[in-house]
């Protein structure tokens, strides 16, 4: 393999790295990534040793295009079990708005309290 040969795969990691990256930020990149892989993929067939095989007649010339191939840009998972437990978040606990409505009780009843408790003592 020829210096030359290197610098044309450097390049074409180069561009499947891209796609890579392109795939992985998901949305409308996507199309870009595949675009990027199909070039990647091409780009290796543009070899100069290569391209001189075929000149030759020792490689052959009736392949079918390359299509690059790009990672996927989601986990690879399966559904994920139900949450067990009561509370929006199923992680169990008392309900929110319980919570609140106990605290507001609890406020307004410490209020009252320390307000008679000042009148009990005037200065």
């Amino acid at each position: 393999m020829s210096a030359l040969d290197e610098k044309v795969d450097q390049w074409a990691d180069a561009l499947q790295r891209k796609a890579d990256k392109a795939a992985a930020n998901g949305g409308g990149n996507e199309k870009l990534a595949q675009m990027l892989a199909d070039d990647a993929a091409f780009l290796r067939k543009l070899k100069p040793s290569l391209m001189k095989a075929r000149a030759k007649g020792r490689a052959p010339t009736n392949q079918k295009p390359a299509e690059g191939t790009v990672a996927p840009s989601g986990p690879q998972l399966g559904d994920r079990p139900e949450p067990t437990g009561s509370g929006t978040s199923g992680k169990g606990g008392p309900n929110p708005y319980l919570v609140v409505g106990a605290a507001f009780v609890v406020g307004v009843f410490v209020a009252k309290w320390i307000d008679w408790r000042g009148h009990a003592h005037p200065r």
